[in-house]
């Protein structure tokens, strides 16, 4: 990963520790007070996001400093570990609120302030999609898992203020129906649908990170503009060699490609490999990854 990346990365993180330090102790103190399972959901989501986010950051940080001896083939590694935490530490926040859900719907609903409830909601949206947007937009221009990963966060954190503002909008209107007796069930109902939706996300993150973390294929996206690139190298060169993909797997913001080449001739030339070499990087430098590429000779 280049300083300049790096820097990005560290400032991104940053900036997300501490806008979702406000809306963990907003969440809290207010889901408490207000006695909301929704709002106390959101706030404790917003706690792990924070706590998760320092997670990054640190990692972020111990990445860049030189430990050779003990990560002989680099740090990328971790990158793929933290997501895999995060995804699991979503995901169990998100089931233990499915299960307080479904506690509550059987147990007579939550009576909740609503008008209160719904001004915290919009406040929620505007901060948390800001945030979205940020940092979604920042990701586009300087390519690492972690923030992709950040990006994720806020986008559920989003997506959750939205469901929680337009649930209590609903809750207070129905206060005002025939159907007024059933506003209580309004709160748990809507973290009980929201908890199904959001289960996705955590699952897809915990998935890829685990996929990297065993070293296997990655994306079709990936593997198609790699097969490719070597392909078009093989048909383009005009040296005395073919050369055959043999593996590619990402970990973290690394491209490990494995390359075969195969000598038309007895002897194999060390500037027909390096003139090779050169060519593949070319191909695939439109990949934003740190390409780590391989070249074996085969028999």
């Amino acid at each position: 990963m280049c300083d300049r990346t790096s820097l990005n990365e560290k400032r991104i993180l940053t900036f997300s520790a501490l806008l979702a330090s406000g809306f963990a102790g907003g969440g809290l103190v207010l889901g408490w007070l207000v006695g909301s399972l929704v709002i106390m959901f959101d706030g404790v989501y917003s706690l792990v996001s924070l706590l998760l986010t320092l997670l990054s950051l640190g990692v972020s940080r111990y990445i860049q400093t030189p430990s050779q001896s003990q990560f002989p083939m680099g740090k990328a590694v971790l990158e793929p570990v933290v997501i895999a935490i995060k995804g699991s530490v979503i995901l169990a926040v998100v089931s233990f609120s499915l299960y307080s859900a479904v506690v509550a719907m059987f147990n007579g609903g939550r009576e909740v302030d609503a008008s209160i409830a719904t001004l915290f909601g919009v406040v929620n949206v505007l901060g948390c999609g800001y945030a979205w947007w940020f940092i979604a937009r920042k990701s586009k221009r300087f390519s690492s898992g972690l923030i992709v990963a950040e990006s994720k966060q806020w986008q559920m954190d989003t997506l959750l203020s939205v469901a929680v503002t337009a649930g209590f909008v609903v809750a207070w209107l129905i206060t005002f129906s025939p159907w007024a007796a059933y506003a209580v069930y309004a709160d748990p109902m809507m973290m009980l649908l929201m908890s199904f939706y959001f289960i996705k996300v955590p699952f897809e993150m915990l998935r890829d990170a685990v996929k990297e973390l065993l070293m296997m294929a990655p994306s079709k996206e990936i593997c198609k503009t790699v097969d490719q690139g070597v392909a078009a190298v093989d048909k383009e060169t005009d040296l005395d060699i073919d050369i055959e993909l043999a593996g590619v797997t990402k970990v973290g913001n690394e491209l490990r490609v494995n390359i075969d080449v195969y000598a038309n001739s007895s002897n194999v030339q060390v500037a027909e490999l390096e003139t090779t070499r050169s060519a593949l990087k070319n191909k695939l430098s439109k990949l934003p990854l740190d390409l780590q590429l391989t070249m074996n000779i085969a028999r």
